[in-house]
């Protein structure tokens, strides 16, 4: 089962859940996972949704997020913001920082966030941000010094703060021949500003949102999701959420907590499935794994173990093997081992199945391996 580890938010009894707490830290693919337990008078979790039209104008991917978060579990949350709900016809909660036509850059600029902070004191932060600078020419640099300075602030406003900071999607509008290309350079510098920025105490998860993104079908124009892009941004941002969920605030930063809580002493990770594309006879998949400890991790194995007599067949990002039982594993390749506290990793793979195609399902595991002084 899942555990929020908020300790500021959850007041459950000790003994009752113990046992749960003192769980190894398994993740099953989210179709499978059972639905978490959750004390609703605690305060709930507050998330904040921040970037331009693509999460605000309406930002549909917040509604399919929202519910695949409701539907695993995790009701004691509240999605905050200035901006209310703007669209998408679906029930979730449409609160959000998304500001059509908006600039990273303007906004540190301006100093537009402190007050936005201050109004809804979110926990978390989901930021999606860049399109506009990019598209505007704005070097990776100066869009870089800007997400420092928004962090900072964030940190301003709660030392504790959750961070997860998206790669964004790619960009192909008709009008800018070169926006294609700038995407894929800015989102090249985003993984190293973000271990130079994440700390401990406030940790700063990258989000792969580019990969496996077409900006033919899944935009409408070249820019902006479609019901098919939102899916694919609400889908990659889940895992990641609730694995900083799962993961817990401090109440009390001078405390060091208890070593046996996951993410407090020893090292350890979350793994999350989804399934990239399905054919006759296979499919292709992708696992996010997200260290879920306080401190570095040096490198990670994931057992992958598919349904119906599925086979892998090809691994990238990683390196196939084996346990002594002979279940698959993968561990980390030689670049993607390294996860500061709350950061992500992930890696593809093609396997084979039975003539028949189906819905492909995955029950993934993490371990993870301490970084050495």
């Amino acid at each position: 089962m899942h555990s929020t580890g908020l300790s500021r938010l959850l007041i459950i009894p000790f003994l009752g859940l113990l046992a749960a707490l003192l769980a190894p830290l398994t993740l099953a693919s989210p179709a499978a996972a059972a639905p978490r337990a959750v004390d609703t008078a605690a305060d709930p979790v507050r998330v904040m949704p921040l970037g331009d039209s693509i999460t605000g104008s309406p930002g549909c991917w917040r509604a399919a997020l929202w519910n695949q978060l409701q539907n695993a579990g995790y009701t004691n949350i509240d999605f905050v913001g200035t901006l209310g709900p703007q669209g998408c016809g679906v029930a979730h909660d449409g609160d959000n920082e998304g500001h059509g036509g908006e600039l990273v850059t303007n906004v540190a600029d301006q100093d537009l966030l402190p007050g936005r902070l201050a109004a809804t004191l979110p926990d978390i932060v989901v930021m999606h941000f860049g399109t506009n600078d990019v598209w505007s020419s704005i070097a990776p640099d100066r869009i870089l010094a800007a997400y420092t300075k928004l962090v900072g602030q964030m940190r301003a406003s709660n030392p504790d703060m959750r961070i997860l900071v998206a790669q964004i999607i790619p960009m192909n509008p008709s009008s800018c021949a070169g926006c294609a290309q700038r995407v894929v350079d800015f989102n090249a510098r985003i993984p190293d500003w973000a271990r130079a920025t994440s700390t401990s105490r406030s940790p700063v998860t990258v989000v792969d949102q580019w990969t496996g993104f077409s900006t033919a079908t899944d935009t409408y124009d070249g820019v902006h999701p479609n019901a098919s892009g939102d899916d694919k941004i609400a889908a990659r941002w889940y895992p990641a959420l609730s694995a900083t969920l799962d993961a817990g605030i401090p109440e009390d930063p001078d405390d060091p907590g208890d070593p046996d809580d996951p993410g407090e002493g020893e090292p350890s990770c979350t793994a999350a499935f989804r399934a990239v594309n399905v054919w006759q006879g296979g499919y292709q998949g992708e696992v996010t794994v997200t260290n879920t400890s306080a401190s570095s991790v040096s490198g990670w194995t994931v057992t992958v173990v598919p349904a119906d007599g599925a086979r892998l067949t090809q691994v990238w990002n990683g390196t196939l093997g084996s346990a002594s039982d002979g279940t698959t594993t993968v561990s980390n390749a030689g670049w993607n081992g390294t996860l500061a506290p709350g950061a992500s990793a992930a890696f593809g793979f093609v396997a084979t199945t039975s003539s028949t195609a189906g819905t492909p399902s995955v029950t993934v595991g993490c371990t993870a391996r301490a970084a050495t002084s």
